[in-house]
């Protein structure tokens, strides 16, 4: 119940370590690269568990150069598989992508940007700012935060493009990242882009929000299921189809209730569109919100939850699915 791609073939024709854990992969679509827009994504469909799953990869740069498109995936010891699929790849090898998207789109005619990204967050990035410096009517600063030079990386690439308007911070030598510094960088005018790991990007969020600047100067991109527990299987029961369900510690609570036969509307598989909310009749855990879409308040009521990224720690879950088909 998600609109549909249109997949296509390709072949992986580059790999090339970036950084501790972060590989490059260069993909060529069997009929060449369609063109982006900077912030676009492709998904790519990876094997889990001897079973097709959809992740989504931020395109790197402006524009495909040679007809191909660029990704960066960062190797997780807690993901839900992808990146270790994706980290399994080699040369040569045959997958299915679909046609790029962009959902966090570089707005046009501002003055002033100012990015942020936290670690593999990095990768829509790189382009807006290639594209910012590129268009030459505008100033562009960028907040990079990560444990150290070598976990991170394109700093040579950024710096070429950014001089001294590339801010560094390393969490090894610098501690944790003071998130009201941003402000010595932002005014009025200031439209920020953000992406990184779910508590960097709430933390960012909520000192913006306490602003005095417009809420809508700052958007942001998700792109993993971080959050603040380490992710544990956990049951859900469903009492109006009588059913409880399994979800293992690598699956998503929509995936375990898609393969039980239980229908959800879905979309984003991101935590941005709501679509798969859930509504929670009763919790012995503790409800880890990893969702973009429900607001603090809405979040800590724990009346609903996102099945595609959201979870439950140290518990067991009742849920009722909002989508009313055939019980």
């Amino acid at each position: 119940m998600r609109f549909r791609n249109n997949w296509i073939d390709a072949k992986v024709s580059a790999i090339e370590d970036k950084a501790n854990n972060v590989r490059q992969i260069t993909l060529k679509p069997i009929d060449g690269a369609l063109s982006f827009t900077v912030g676009s994504h492709i998904d790519v469909s990876v094997i889990i568990n001897d079973k097709p799953e959809i992740r989504s990869y931020s395109l790197i740069g402006t524009q495909p150069t040679d007809g191909v498109y660029i990704i960066a995936v960062k190797r997780l010891e807690a993901s839900r598989g992808g990146s270790k699929y994706m980290w399994t790849l080699e040369v040569d090898n045959q997958i299915k992508i679909s046609q790029p998207s962009n959902h966090f789109e570089l707005s046009y005619g501002v003055s002033d940007y100012l990015l942020i990204a936290g670690g593999i967050g990095i990768t829509p990035l790189v382009g807006m700012a290639e594209e910012i410096k590129k268009k030459g009517h505008a100033t562009v600063n960028m907040i990079y935060v990560g444990v150290n030079p070598a976990e991170m990386p394109y700093i040579d690439r950024l710096k070429a493009v950014l001089g001294n308007n590339l801010h560094l911070h390393f969490s090894d030598t610098d501690g944790l990242y003071d998130v009201n510094r941003i402000f010595e960088l932002t005014n009025k005018n200031t439209s920020v882009y953000l992406c990184g790991p779910l508590g960097f990007m709430n933390a960012i969020r909520k000192v913006w929000e306490k602003s005095p600047f417009e809420n809508t100067n700052l958007r942001y991109e998700t792109f993993g299921a971080s959050g603040l527990f380490a992710p544990q299987a956990f049951k859900v029961k469903l009492p109006r189809f009588n059913r409880e369900i399994e979800v293992t510690e690598n699956q998503t609570m929509l995936k375990a209730l898609e393969e039980a036969g239980i229908d959800v509307m879905y979309d984003c598989q991101k935590g941005e569109c709501g679509l798969c909310q859930v509504n929670i009749l009763e919790c012995t855990g503790a409800i880890d919100h990893r969702d973009f879409f429900f607001s603090e308040k809405q979040k800590q009521q724990n009346k609903k939850m996102c099945a595609c990224v959201s979870r439950v720690a140290n518990g067991d879950l009742v849920i009722d699915t909002s989508y009313r088909g055939k019980v």
